[in-house]
């Protein structure tokens, strides 16, 4: 293992996961969201987007003393990118009440501390936002099912196939899972 992607639903826990296993594995760790979200949540165009993926992923690969890299996210339209040369796909499958507690404690956690989420931008969590349709919450519960058979759907297609997935589907499965590592 030693290009990783971390999927799974909004408050899964990919990045924490994510951040864990590449430090164990001395291997860079990418994170999606951080690349994507600029100040005021205004989304990087795509072009400028894919090609922070690529840098990443280069940097990971030809200039760090690391050799590879663990990438914490699963945008649709980054899998042409993400995809590409990676080994392994860990799929953080949570049943859906332990994804719903976890969006809400993270987002209120969140709401309180008005820590930015992410290094490269300014956002943050607020009440309002919480409640509204943006919210991380609201955005859990539509996305969790649809991920679930997205997933499922990737795991059988032989397009895929070059890539080891691997299921964990409960904290404890992840506590495991690293400390076998």
């Amino acid at each position: 293992m030693k290009r990783i992607n971390i999927v799974g639903t909004s408050a899964s826990g990919k990045s924490t996961f994510a951040r864990k296993l590449a430090q164990k594995l001395n291997l860079v760790y990418i994170e999606l969201d951080d690349l994507l979200w600029m100040d005021d949540w205004q989304e990087t165009p795509d072009p400028e987007f894919f090609q922070k993926i690529k840098n990443a992923i280069a940097y990971a690969e030809h200039h760090s003393d690391k050799q590879g890299y663990v990438i914490d996210g699963n945008y649709t339209r980054t899998v042409h990118l993400t995809w590409k040369d990676i080994d392994t796909v860990i799929w953080l499958d949570l049943p859906f009440a332990l994804n719903l507690v976890q969006s809400v404690k993270r987002a209120l956690s969140r709401a309180i501390s008005k820590q930015p989420f992410w290094e490269n931008s300014n956002n943050t969590e607020s009440f309002k936002q919480m409640l509204s349709r943006d919210s991380i919450i609201l955005w859990m519960i539509k996305t969790h099912k649809k991920n679930r058979k997205k997933y499922q759907d990737r795991i059988k297609n032989p397009e895929y196939a070059h890539i080891q997935f691997i299921r964990l589907r409960s904290r404890k499965e992840i506590e495991n899972f690293l400390k076998m590592i």
